[in-house]
Order: structure tokens, then C-alpha cells, then sequence
């Protein structure tokens, strides 16, 4: 059934003994670890297909671009504010439990989505997709810790992180092909069967130790408060709000945080994982993902205008053009997950996110009337440089925190990763706002600046032991 313990390696059966740091036993490890991608790719994809059909929905409910907005930031705030909570309540109540509760909410509300209405209806039925994703994202790579033996880890996390990149750089054009033979309601619809059959997998997923200690509830009260007052100051200074509300929800968001501190500080099992921020590796190593995420957004977000206002090309050729990008992503990170079973995450990642910065960085000084080579292959250096990080980071910052904590330890990263790129988007709206089309390249160069401080910030961890 599938609440029992998984079946016994060879090397586990003779003493009766089922030791997790061997992982699942194949094919249950395959199978587990389809059903973790398909889960995956279904929630990242539903945070950029949304802004591509955006349009279209604000035309067929009759609403105005601003408030169409919140289908997507619904969605995302959502993720944002949960994250960690569901993480907690993995480490007390299992992991598979919790991933199988958000799949089956994502799958319920993303049908809710399909027939909605009217715009109070999808943005509603977004929040709770959002929190079923949050469900998912939340506690997947403590999961995987838990499929792989402990000396293949760097590479399950590679094939997570493929997974997420592909899923996140392919969005859009999976968005433009359904649009292209059906309504905007098919966007949604499509996830019902997926999600079902996901569903179906998570029998093969490993059982997990069971925390004793309770839930937080005032810790996740705070933690949500914090976390969406900050993400809402982000998001109102890169859409120009009035400065008295700024700094009113700055000075609301910092005095949140000190509770929010002050009460975990005291948790024995904080929600906020206070207690693994303090191990060194496990901070720099989330440190380097912020600023690398913010980074890898403010590129993402300025490229497509740089590409068609500044060198005039197309939107298809754009599409085009960047594709170099998550496809170099997609090769290099597996790689880059085995070589982290073997060599320092510090090394890995600073030399990866230099590449990145590097790639960045020229493409900023690009001449005025480039050939697509040029632009290709500036875009293929990016993405080796993130594949080579990506997932050796993951990895560590996973690896640091011990067995128990691995629920707190896998929201912390999805946290970094969404807190990165929303800081990331919001700064290059800053920009915009105050340059103009002129700003793409100083958001380019910005971008380029901050992934070079990313890698200094993990080359520190070469100072002291990774595991």
C-alpha cells in the first residue's frame, strides 16, 4: 500500500533495517521521481502561462489591465507567504502527505480556474492554486533527499533543477500554443489530467520521519504577514507608489520582521529556520541563491526589450534568441549536479556565476546591429553559468541542514528562489520607470554586477567545510 515503507534494497534486507540514506530501491526511485517532475513542471509553468494569456482574459471579462494584474500576483503571493508553513508542517506530518494534499488542491482549483467566470473567481480560485503549488514546491526537494542515496544527491537535484528551469523558460511558448487552438480556460484545464495522473505516482513516493513536536501557528501567522507585506513594498516601489505608503510599509514590514525573529529565536523548531541559518554554509549558500535569482530575473525581465526596442527584432525572433539560455540551463545542470557529489558547491558555484555574469555583461555591451550569433552565444554562456550553480547550491543548502530539517531546509530554498526574482522583476521596473528604453542596458549591466557579487558571496564557502 502505498503508506507503508518502500521495499528494501538488497544491502537492507538482511538486517530488516530501512535506512533512508540509501534512498528508494528501483523502479520505485524512477517512478517517484516522475511523479515529483510532473508536479513540478505543472506549478511552474502556471506562473508565466498566466502572463501570457492576460490579455486575452482581460478582454473577455471586461476588465482593466491593472486589476488583471492580480491573476498573476495572486498565484504568486500565494506560493510566497505559504512556503515555509507547509514546509513545517512536512517535517511534523511527512512529506509525501503534504505534497499529496497541495497536488490535490492545485488539480481541484486549477479546475475551478478553467470555469471561472468572472475575474473575483479566477483570482480567487489563483490563491488557491497558489497555496496547492506552495504545497508542492514547498517540501519536493526534501523529498528527493529521501529517493536518492546520500552520494547521488547533487545529481537528483540536477534533474530537479532542469526541471524547473525548463518548465520556467518554456512557459510562454506552451502558453502561445494552447491559445493557439483553444480559450484561455484550456490553460488551467490542461492541468486536471496531468495532476490526476501525478496523483496516481505519489504511492511510489519514500515515507519520512514524522516530527513531535506542533505547529506553529503564531510563527505562521507572522512568517505570512512579513513575507507578503515585504513582497507588496517590492512590487509598489518598482510600480512607482506614493513614497509615504513605501515607507509606511517598510517601517510595517521591518517592525513584523523583528516579532517574526524575536518569537522564532525562541522556537526549538523555528519556522523561519533561524536555527540552520545559523550554520555557515547553509546561510551563504541562501545568500547566493537571493542574489542570483535577482540577478537571473532582472535579465530575464530586460532581455525582451532590449532585444526588440534597442536592436529591433521581433517577438518571434526574440523567443528565439533566448533559447540558447535554459536549453544550455538544461544540459549543463545534471552535469553540474554530479560534479557537486564530488567537488566543493563554493567552487562550483563562483565559478558558475561568474560565467553567468560574464555572459550578462556582454550582452549588455552588445554593438548597435548584431548578428543572432553574437547574441546566441553571449545567451549560451548564461546558461552554463546557472546550470553550473544551480544545482550544486540547491544541493548544499539541502545537504547542510540535517535529516529532520529538511522540510525547513527545501522551503528556504524555494523562499530565496521567489523572494530573488521578485526583487529581481521589481528593480528592473524601477529602472524602467526612471530611464525609459534607455534603462535595459543598465538593468542588463545591474544584473551582470549582482551575479559577480553572487559569486564572491560563494567562493566564501571554500573558508570552511560543505558537509
Amino acid at each position: 500500500m502505498a503508506s507503508q515503507i518502500p521495499p528494501l534494497p538488497r544491502s537492507q534486507a538482511s538486517s530488516g533495517r530501512y535506512d533512508p540514506e540509501d534512498g528508494l530501491p528501483s523502479p520505485q526511485r524512477l517512478w517517484a521521481m516522475l511523479t515529483v517532475g510532473l508536479a513540478i513542471t505543472m506549478s511552474v509553468l502556471d506562473s508565466s502561462i498566466a502572463n501570457v494569456a492576460l490579455p486575452t482574459i482581460t478582454s473577455d471579462m471586461k476588465a482593466s489591465p491593472a486589476t488583471a494584474i492580480w491573476i498573476v500576483n495572486a498565484y504568486q503571493l500565494a506560493i510566497t507567504v505559504t512556503l515555509l508553513p507547509l514546509a513545517s508542517l512536512g517535517d511534523i506530518y511527512e512529506y509525501r502527505r503534504v505534497y499529496r494534499i497541495g497536488l490535490a488542491v492545485f488539480t481541484a482549483a486549477s479546475l475551478a480556474c478553467a470555469l471561472s467566470h468572472t475575474l473575483l473567481e479566477l483570482t480567487l480560485s489563483r490563491v488557491l492554486q497558489g497555496l496547492g503549488a506552495a504545497g508542492i514546491l514547498s517540501v519536493n526537494t526534501a523529498l528527493v533527499r529521501f529517493i536518492y542515496p546520500r552520494a547521488r544527491l547533487g545529481y537528483a537535484i540536477g534533474i530537479n533543477a532542469v526541471t524547473v528551469s525548463v518548465a520556467a523558460a518554456v512557459g510562454p511558448t506552451v502558453a502561445a500554443l494552447i491559445l493557439s487552438v483553444g480559450s484561455w480556460q484550456w490553460l488551467f484545464a490542461i492541468n486536471v489530467p496531468l495532476g490526476i495522473a501525478a496523483l496516481l505516482g505519489t504511492g511510489a513516493l519514500p515515507t519520512t520521519p514524522r516530527g513531535r513536536h506542533r505547529f506553529n501557528i503564531v510563527g505562521a501567522l507572522l512568517n505570512a504577514a512579513t513575507f507578503g507585506l515585504t513582497i507588496a513594498v517590492i512590487d509598489g516601489i518598482g510600480h512607482h507608489q506614493s513614497p509615504v505608503i513605501i515607507l509606511a510599509g517598510v517601517a510595517a514590514a521591518l517592525g513584523l520582521g523583528f516579532v517574526l525573529f524575536w518569537h522564532e529565536s525562541h522556537q526549538a523548531y523555528p519556522m523561519l529556520p533561524i536555527d540552520l541559518m545559523r550554520i555557515r554554509i547553509f546561510s551563504l549558500s541562501v545568500a547566493t541563491s537571493v542574489c542570483s535569482f535577482v540577478a537571473q530575473m532582472m535579465a530575464y525581465v530586460a532581455l525582451p526589450f532590449f532585444l526588440q526596442d534597442v536592436l529591433g527584432r521581433s517577438a518571434v525572433a526574440t523567443g528565439l534568441l533566448m533559447t540558447p539560455w535554459p536549453l544550455m540551463t538544461a544540459v549543463v545542470a545534471p552535469i553540474a549536479g554530479r560534479l557537486a557529489d564530488r567537488y566543493s558547491a563554493g567552487m562550483l558555484g563562483g565559478i558558475g556565476l561568474a560565467a553567468f555574469g560574464v555572459g550578462v555583461g556582454l550582452l549588455a555591451l552588445l554593438p548597435g546591429h548584431p548578428s543572432s550569433f553574437d547574441i546566441a552565444w553571449r545567451m549560451a554562456v548564461c546558461g552554463l553559468g546557472f546550470g553550473l550553480f544551480q544545482s550544486p547550491n540547491n544541493r548544499a543548502i539541502i545537504n547542510a541542514a540535517p535529516r529532520e530539517r529538511s522540510g525547513g531546509a527545501s522551503g528556504m530554498l524555494g523562499t530565496a528562489r521567489l523572494f530573488g526574482q521578485t526583487t529581481g522583476a521589481a528593480l528592473v521596473a524601477l529602472i524602467f520607470g526612471l530611464l525609459g528604453q534607455a534603462g535595459t542596458a543598465l538593468a542588463l549591466a545591474a544584473a551582470s554586477g549582482i551575479a559577480l557579487i553572487a559569486a564572491l558571496v560563494s567562493t566564501l564557502r571554500l573558508l570552511g567545510a560543505e558537509d
